[in-house]
């Protein structure tokens, strides 16, 4: 009789985080990953027909006894069938439970065969078994129709752990044989060592196996927020921190940030914390039983919730008695802002003002001499020839000539002055009070002192420049706005540049 072979639609999955290659082609050559018997495969290729059936599938399963007894079990334990009468055959049973779960059924009894496993695995298919648990009571009220694909994929949600322990046995050991307390936790170390982690692992397995495209793209989102999710996909993220929440060493402490996370959404209108927790334990251990996996240690509900109430409500008094720490911490935070809006002021280079804080400021005093009858001037500088220095000595030689231009002007302007880089070579200094015969002789000094003083040294040899001057006073034209004065400093310094450069030119004289 020839072997039935799975359809491998990996090639074909969606993976927003994607497996790396070197994780995929050592997948696709181990010998020893989790593989699954005939009857499942078949059942995986009817569950991929559009025409699939209940008759279908319990054809399909009734050639494997074992899976017929066991899927029965399944469909009159307390998990289904409550005060139905109980059943006898394939397709009763599989009408009962569903398509969907049916395909869950028959992957986990393939799959869960760990009551030798090691106890992280055990932990691992607990927490598979509490989060479908979880996953069907909150379908039943986000979506109900939706109930057996959510559980299916809620309970295969981990099965990438098989193919990274039959992959990398020893390198994982740090992960899985000594467990983190949370699973995000293991999460990050799986990023870690792969590149990825075992959901997305899982997706690609499942697909591998043939497994229905929307199930391996659930399973590949199943650790991702669930703040921002379609019902099903939110049923299924949120069942895994339920199923963390149960298996914690702290449930209550677990349970009460479980629970800050629900504040901020739409969630806390359809959970009922203490009935979901009580279906979990009414139907964890048949479950259990039936995918013989050992059951997680029973839990406590009715004292769970009180603890964690206890827990929320002292810690929501820790958190008001923080308030004047947290007012402290603001104080530091405004402070901090402070100094990073001074920074945002100067230019990196040379250390004064930019151009923002230029104009911002020629702007306010320009508006306040206009509204009180005052003056005042402005010098627009230009270092002549600077494309040249920077080409026969290096830019480095011409960073170093900025920088010790903004010191001059620094060293020459009085208090109130504000002298800054405007952009590139070009400087702008603003003098308030101040008329355009004395701008002219501040302009004068700076020529000056660029005749004595070389603005860097380049192997030993100093390196004079020259200045290209624009002078504008508020006096001497019918400014609107500061904008026209800058304009008319700008043009009395391109009249130099134009002639001949290292001048100074007055705008109206």
């Amino acid at each position: 009789m020839q072997a039935i072979q799975p359809t491998d639609n990996s090639a074909q999955l969606s993976l927003t985080s994607p497996l790396p290659e070197f994780l995929r082609k050592s997948l696709e050559g181990c010998a020893s990953l989790p593989t699954l018997p005939s009857v499942a495969m078949n059942v995986l290729t009817i569950a991929r027909s559009p025409n699939a059936s209940v008759k279908a599938y319990a054809e399909a399963i009734e050639h494997d006894p074992v899976l017929t007894t066991r899927l029965l079990a399944l469909a009159n334990s307390a998990y289904y069938a409550r005060s139905a009468p109980p059943i006898s055959s394939c397709q009763e049973a599989v009408a009962r439970i569903g398509l969907d779960t049916t395909l869950a059924a028959t992957l986990s009894f393939s799959l869960f065969r760990q009551k030798g496993a090691n106890a992280y695995l055990q932990r691992v298919w607990s927490r598979s078994l509490i989060a479908a648990i979880a996953s069907r009571y909150l379908a039943e009220q986000l979506c109900p129709s939706r109930k057996g694909f959510v559980f299916t994929a809620a309970l295969l949600q981990d099965i990438g752990v098989l193919a990274l322990k039959s992959l990398y046995p020893e390198e994982v050991e740090s992960v899985y044989e000594t467990p983190a307390e949370h699973h995000p936790e293991v999460s990050h170390n799986e990023h870690r060592l792969f590149g990825c982690d075992h959901a997305i692992v899982g997706a690609w397995l499942a697909a591998k196996w043939g497994v229905p495209a929307p199930i391996a793209e659930a399973i590949h989102t199943s650790h991702l927020d669930f703040s921002s999710a379609p019902a099903d996909l939110l049923c299924i993220r949120l069942s895994g921190h339920i199923a963390d929440a149960w298996l914690s060493p702290s449930p209550a402490q677990a349970l009460v940030n479980l629970m800050r996370k629900l504040e901020s959404s739409h969630l806390t209108d359809h959970l009922a914390l203490a009935a979901l927790l009580n279906t979990i334990e009414d139907q964890l251990p048949s479950l259990a039983n039936i995918l013989e996996v050992t059951a997680p240690t029973h839990q406590d509900n009715e004292a769970l919730l009180a603890e964690a109430q206890q827990l929320l409500f002292e810690q929501t008094l820790a958190l008001s008695a923080r308030l004047d720490q947290q007012q402290s911490e603001l104080a530091q935070l405004l402070e901090r802002q402070n100094e990073l809006e001074s920074r945002s002021r100067t230019d990196a280079l040379t250390g004064i003002a930019n151009r923002g804080w230029l104009e911002e400021q020629l702007d306010t005093r320009f508006r306040q001499c206009r509204d009180v009858g005052g003056t005042l001037s402005v010098v627009f500088m230009d270092i002549d020839h600077f494309k040249s220095i920077n080409d026969q000595y290096g830019h480095l030689t011409g960073d170093n000539v900025l920088v010790s231009f903004g010191k001059l002007l620094s060293a020459v302007v009085r208090d109130g002055d504000l002298a800054g880089r405007y952009g590139g070579e070009e400087f702008m200094v603003v003098l308030p009070g101040e008329d355009a015969n004395g701008a002219k002789k501040f302009a004068q000094r700076i020529a000056y002192r660029l005749q004595e003083q070389p603005m860097t040294w380049h192997e030993d040899r100093p390196v004079y420049v020259t200045v290209s001057i624009g002078v504008a006073c508020l006096n001497d034209g019918g400014f609107a706005n500061s904008t026209e004065l800058i304009n008319a400093a700008d043009k009395s310094m391109y009249f130099i540049k134009h002639s001949g450069r290292c001048g100074i030119a007055v705008y109206g004289h």
